[in-house]
């Protein structure tokens, strides 16, 4: 299956469509990640899920992994264990803001002759750069979905995501003194 090669041109656009989408999507993952209450970080819904923390871990190396690969040109499989200092949620927070941050910043220095570039995903397929950063954002809020659902089962409550949640319209309307 051939896939379109954009312009550099073309690269340049869908890159900042691409990274205006990923920084509000960024801010709704780290409600997510920020609601895992600190003692349920090893909560799992099945014996084969991942763990709390472990599907959060998850989510922000491999988004580091994907945007950093496009900004090398090049995909580096190396595993990027969770360092022993993060043990908590509240630990992954500003690891993943940094990350984000310093991936925005890669990203956006690049020429779109970088973005237009193909590279090679383990074998698997070989897509210009830039495609990948959509990429990485469809698998971020993938996992993120699966993270919001391991939320009330651990007790804690639910960020807004597309829309106020039944947690934030609670917490709205006990603040506006409506609720009875």
């Amino acid at each position: 299956m051939s896939h379109p090669q954009p312009t550099p041109d073309q690269a340049k656009f869908a890159l900042g469509v691409s990274l205006a989408s990923f920084t509000v999507e960024h801010q709704t993952t780290r409600r997510v990640i920020d609601a895992i209450p600190a003692d349920r970080g090893d909560y799992r819904p099945d014996g084969v899920a991942r763990t709390a923390l472990d599907l959060a871990w998850h989510i922000v190396a491999s988004e580091k992994r994907f945007l950093t690969s496009v900004a090398a040109g090049v995909f580096d499989t190396t595993p990027m264990p969770r360092p022993d200092s993060i043990t908590t949620a509240a630990a992954i927070g500003p690891w993943f803001d940094e990350s984000f941050a310093s991936s925005v910043r890669a990203l956006q220095g690049l020429s779109g002759e970088q973005l237009t570039k193909v590279i090679d995903f383990r074998g698997l397929f070989q897509l210009p750069a830039v495609s990948f950063v959509p990429l990485a954002l469809n698998h971020t809020i993938h996992h993120r979905g699966q993270l919001s659902m391991y939320l009330r089962p651990m007790g804690a409550k639910v960020p807004s995501i597309y829309g106020e949640s039944y947690d934030a319209s609670q917490a709205r309307l006990a603040k506006e003194g409506k609720l009875g």
